[in-house]
């Protein structure tokens, strides 16, 4: 139905009709009719109190529910701020809309110092998503609103920023709201599969890799791990795919020798979702001398930083389907839970000795969180060393970790993401000292928001990784130490709770606490008392 609309009221029907009901953002000047429409059509707004944190909580919800979040800025710093985030939810194909402003359709090409004014501010973010646009009338907003959502749906979800000139918000047209693009998952090639299937069949030691895109697709992989008996290893973002206490379930943590072990022992390895990145290899390639097969979405990232023998270009749940449909019994079960026995117990016991600082701490945490908790985890030596394969996890969505870009500031508006979209979910923070202070002011949004979230600072009293690295180069050890913070009273200061824990006890007292809370509750423990 054709109906009169200004620019602002356009975008929110457009928005309400794929689904949208909750936006990340900060009014400011130039976005003000976007604000007006909001409540009119039934779209909450949280308010964090910086727009990277906007953009890291739209993140955290979108990864926690499944679904894409949406930050609203204004122009120019407004928009630059959340540019991280949205750097960061490239990197680790996360389906973020983030939306702004831009200057007058009419406005000078070279510029004349309007407010907010950048030089090329579509420039700078489409250099960080997959593509940002600029829309030209009031009548193109619900086209490509209805064009972002169908992108991000399509492959690799990926962040989209679309600029709305300022003078189109105000301006009224006859506008029609698109419905949604049905996008149809990407299903596998037939010879591809037989021939994948061929290899599996005859396969003695296959192996799984399963990553981030595999969150959708958590059935059908532990479908796949039994039928071939095969020990399956995650990344950072699979986590928790298949449950940990599984008998093919190796862990997480593609880092440690007992993976690498595992791969190069086995004669086919299933590579589902993850692009095998550096990032969670830390050591350089697998060696894989058996067969690698790949299935991600992404034609490109099949391809990446490993070639393999068989490319299955498929949405995961559809590839693995389609392979099962192929294999019958398989009689490798036995050998395989044996395998991932002996490599689950090997990287444990890596696992242990890499996050021995923190272990005291992931105890806690795994008491708390339990088989339904969400850890919306840092870049912090607590989470990379301690979380990522000490923490065990049941279901996939349930790690939210910057990997990719590494960004930090990432874990508490995160959290907060993770909290709303996930309200029966016990949630939790999981920080460092020096990382908090990057997004220290969202304590004052999960006040606001009443959020019964505890947020856990690990204290090593400045930036640990950085101050190892710098004495391992044999050089000054300089500007990384960090004077400290009485993390509690600020906490208090912002509206939360705030204490601190010195032990594994009190911390998982202090926990459990704190998830029955009237409202968040920042827990400061010192390293030492991590262990």
């Amino acid at each position: 139905m054709t109906e009169k609309l200004t620019g602002g009221e356009a975008l929110v029907a457009a928005l309400r009709a794929h689904g949208t009901d909750t936006v990340f953002g900060i009014p400011g000047t130039h976005n003000l009719p976007v604000y007006a429409a909001l409540s009119r059509y039934g779209v909450r707004h949280v308010g964090p109190r910086h727009e990277q944190g906007a953009g890291f909580a739209a993140d955290g919800w979108a990864r926690a529910s499944g679904r894409p979040g949406v930050c609203l800025t204004t122009t120019g710093p407004a928009l630059l701020n959340a540019a991280t985030a949205a750097a960061q939810a490239y990197s680790d194909s996360v389906p973020v809309l983030f939306l702004s402003p831009g200057l007058p359709l009419r406005h000078p090409g070279r510029g004349n110092g309007f407010l907010h004014e950048v030089k090329d501010q579509r420039g700078a973010l489409d250099a960080v998503v997959s593509y940002s646009h600029r829309v030209t009338s009031v009548e193109e907003i619900p086209v490509a609103v209805a064009g972002a959502y169908a992108a991000m749906a399509t492959g690799r979800p990926r962040p989209v920023h679309l600029e709305i000139p300022l003078d189109l918000l105000d301006e009224q047209a006859p506008v029609t709201i698109a419905d949604p693009v049905p996008v149809p998952p990407l299903t596998p090639a037939a010879p591809q599969i037989r021939a994948a299937a061929r290899v599996l069949a005859d396969a003695v030691r296959p192996v799984v890799v399963a990553g981030g895109g595999c969150g959708g697709a958590a059935a059908e992989l532990r479908d796949l791990a039994e039928r071939l008996g095969a020990p399956v290893v995650t990344t950072a973002n699979g986590k928790g795919v298949l449950p940990d206490d599984h008998p093919l379930a190796v862990g997480a943590g593609l880092h440690h020798e007992a993976v690498r072990q595992l791969v190069r022992d086995s004669d086919a390895v299933v590579a589902v979702g993850t692009e095998l990145a550096p990032s969670d290899l830390w050591f350089g390639p697998l060696d894989i001398p058996g067969t690698l097969i790949r299935i991600d979405v992404d034609a490109q990232a099949v391809t990446a930083n490993a070639l393999p023998g068989i490319a299955l270009v498929a949405d995961a749940a559809l590839g693995i389907g389609a392979l099962l449909e192929h294999l019958s019994g398989h009689g490798g079960t036995a050998l395989g839970v044996e395998r991932a026995a002996r490599a689950r117990a090997h990287h444990t016991e890596q696992a242990r000795a890499e996050g021995s600082a923190h272990l005291g701490l992931t105890r806690a945490l795994a008491q708390v969180l339990g088989r339904d908790g969400v850890l919306a985890g840092d870049s912090t030596m607590a989470c990379y060393y301690g979380a990522l394969s000490n923490l065990p996890a049941y279901t996939p969505r349930s790690f939210l970790y910057p990997t990719g870009l590494g960004t930090l500031g990432y874990g508490l508006p995160a959290a907060i993401g993770a909290k709303l979209a996930r309200p029966d979910a016990p949630v939790v923070a999981l920080h460092g000292d020096g990382g908090l202070m990057f997004t220290v002011q969202e304590l004052a949004t999960a006040a606001q928001l009443r959020l019964p979230l505890p947020i856990v600072v690990v204290d090593n009293g400045g930036y640990g990784e950085i101050r190892d690295e710098m004495a391992d180069r044999g050089e000054p050890v300089h500007a990384v130490d960090l004077p400290p913070v009485d993390f509690p009273m600020a906490a208090r200061a912002m509206g939360c709770h705030g204490l601190t824990a010195d032990d594994e006890r009190h911390l998982t007292r202090a926990l459990g606490a704190a998830l029955a809370a009237d409202r968040p509750t920042l827990i400061h423990v010192p390293e030492s008392a991590a262990g």
